[in-house]
């Protein structure tokens, strides 16, 4: 059975949760407003087993469902044109999520995504991010929360080169679910297909692989 809290972001997220099989284009306000971030994703779609829900804003819909009649689905690479947003990128991710993390030991602490010595990507994120550093106080890696809504918190995680191989990224994506869950969301977790690296990460650290995808249209 799905976690109604996953039902609930998803519906929030993408406009309509579930769907039956087959593609559903919807509209949603969400695809023409900044995101997390501040950045608009004028396109979000997931797909689980034959049902894929692709969200675009309401103007958008009556394009992208012509495109989506093509065989196989919307092109991908048409899929920016068709919302509007010509020169940006759209790309396909593994979707999972977790409700049993790892019990990994805690490898960060949280802190302000403006302290010191912070990487540019971190400093994106409104609430704590989780910090590992060394015995100096440098940083190692660190991950962040994307609060999406108020069910589902999507998880980013890095680590600098030299501190790859250790667990820490494992261990932060656990440490972290653990907060979103403590929060009343559930974590998501998105990586590119051909990311192995990060793939292993989401699986060390509980969040398998159920066949889940998700694809969009981002900023460049």
């Amino acid at each position: 059975m799905l976690d109604r809290r996953l039902h609930l972001h998803l519906a929030s997220w993408l406009g309509q949760w579930p769907a039956g099989p087959g593609l559903h284009v919807v509209g949603s306000h969400r695809r023409a407003i900044p995101a997390w971030d501040g950045r608009l994703r004028p396109a979000l779609a997931v797909s689980a087993g034959a049902s894929t829900v692709l969200s675009v804003a309401p103007d958008r819909v009556v394009a992208v469902r012509e495109l989506a009649r093509r065989p196989g689905g919307p092109p991908l690479a048409e899929l920016p044109a068709a919302v509007g947003r010509p020169a940006w990128a759209a790309h396909d991710s593994v979707f999972r999520w977790s409700v049993a993390p790892v019990p990994l030991p805690d490898a960060g602490e949280w802190t302000s995504p403006t302290a010191a010595g912070l990487p540019s990507w971190l400093r994106l994120f409104e609430g704590p991010v989780l910090v590992a550093r060394d015995a100096e106080g440098r940083y190692l890696a660190g991950a962040g929360i994307k609060r999406h809504d108020a069910y589902g918190h999507e998880l980013a995680v890095g680590t600098v080169p030299a501190a790859r191989g250790r667990g820490l990224a494992r261990r932060l994506v656990a440490q972290a679910a653990r907060r979103v869950l403590d929060e009343g969301a559930v974590p998501t977790y998105l990586h590119d297909v051909a990311n192995a690296a990060s793939a292993r990460v989401a699986s060390a650290a509980g969040f398998p692989d159920r066949g889940w995808c998700s694809y969009g249209v981002y900023p460049p």
